[in-house]
């Protein structure tokens, strides 16, 4: 059966809207429509070869939608059950997910390689970091999709698979953000909406949203951010003036450059922490000294996926969902089509886009 997609044909080339032909479930997979998508800069960065991913390819990773048909020995899900795709599906045998630490499984993308559909042509194609999100319905394996939520609506959980799980696990998970701490999150998109939501919600008492728009402020603010400031070379210099000279106690990189991190790193008080979510290429190279490393007594740490665990994390957010202290509503900047995802991406790369969510 034919549905449309945007595929990916080579690295570097825009993305095509057209026909594929998706196969029925096969033993332990999984046949969704999807409701809808978000518009990840990691799609972007995939999609430019800063990130590597096979092709064709139908990006696309964070999703949601309803169960059309199971293959056999399916039996957490049922035709019809609203579910949200996890792109990075633990193992539960490797070495990382034997310590607990699920978002690091070495064994987590191994289905981005297989081949999981063809073009009307009978090219082959790739599931872009394993759930190819960016179709009218897709197949995908079983360990790929979690139940809804009750509560959530099923367009909204689309976010809960990449944006709220990575920015609200970076300051949960990551830094450990604890009750009347100041904490800085750079870069206002959909993971640093949901980052500033998640400070909030931990009981930071001074929220510092750093952009290079000045026109995100109200989004930022609507967040949870008390300040907002606008990246220059006086960045960290204005966020220790908010902060009695000190620096907060924990900054959160979302941008991944290397400019951004740095100024994250001199953003904290000496003994903070600073959580890098962004994703950034080989060439942005990040440098201390010696003496400043020892001296200021700071912690930088990566963070994949929020450090989080969907089956544990998704429920706890729902919580939050239907508390009200957590908005998704807040995280997006503009709904589009299928056929808007092209333009999306020209947004991203010319860094004016926001967080788009398709919806089909």
């Amino acid at each position: 059966m034919a549905v449309r997609a945007a595929v990916l044909p080579a690295i570097g080339s825009p993305l095509e809207i057209t026909g594929i032909e998706l196969p029925d479930p096969g033993p332990g997979q999984v046949r969704v429509r999807l409701a809808a998508a978000g518009v990840c800069h990691s799609d972007l960065s995939l999609s430019d070869g800063t990130m590597r991913v096979p092709v064709p390819a139908v990006l696309g990773h964070e999703g949601a939608g309803t169960v059309v048909s199971v293959g056999e020995g399916v039996d957490h899900v049922s035709p019809g059950d609203g579910v949200v795709l996890n792109w990075a599906p633990s193992c539960g045998a490797c070495h990382a997910c034997s310590l607990g630490e699920v978002w690091l499984c070495a064994d987590a993308l191994t289905g981005a390689a297989a081949v999981y559909a063809r073009t009307t042509d009978g090219t082959d194609l790739h599931p872009g970091l394993n759930v190819a999100a960016f179709a009218e319905e897709t197949v995908v394996s079983a360990s790929c999709v979690l139940p809804v939520p009750d509560g959530v609506p099923l367009t909204d959980a689309a976010l809960l698979g990449c944006a709220v799980l990575t920015g609200y696990g970076a300051v949960h998970h990551s830094a450990r953000v604890r009750q009347g701490e100041t904490v800085a999150v750079f870069g206002v998109g959909g993971v640093g909406l949901a980052a500033l939501q998640a400070a909030r919600i931990a009981g930071a008492s001074k929220i510092v949203a750093v952009d290079v728009s000045a026109e995100k402020e109200e989004l930022a603010r609507a967040a949870g951010a008390t300040d907002y400031v606008v990246a220059s070379d006086t960045t960290a210099r204005e966020i220790r003036g908010l902060t009695g000279k000190q620096g907060v106690d924990v900054a959160v990189e979302c941008a991944g450059r290397a400019v951004t991190i740095r100024t994250a790193w001199d953003s904290t008080r000496r003994g903070g922490r600073t959580t890098v979510v962004g994703i950034g290429g080989k060439d942005q190279q990040v440098t201390f000294n010696a003496l400043e490393i020892f001296h200021w007594g700071r912690t930088l740490s990566g963070c994949v996926y929020g450090n989080s665990d969907p089956a544990r994390d998704l429920p706890v957010l729902a919580g939050h969902i239907r508390a009200g202290r957590l908005d998704l509503s807040a995280l997006v900047t503009e709904h589009i089509s299928l056929d808007g995802i092209p333009a999306a991406f020209k947004n991203m790369l010319a860094g004016k886009g926001g967080r788009a969510l398709v919806v089909f």
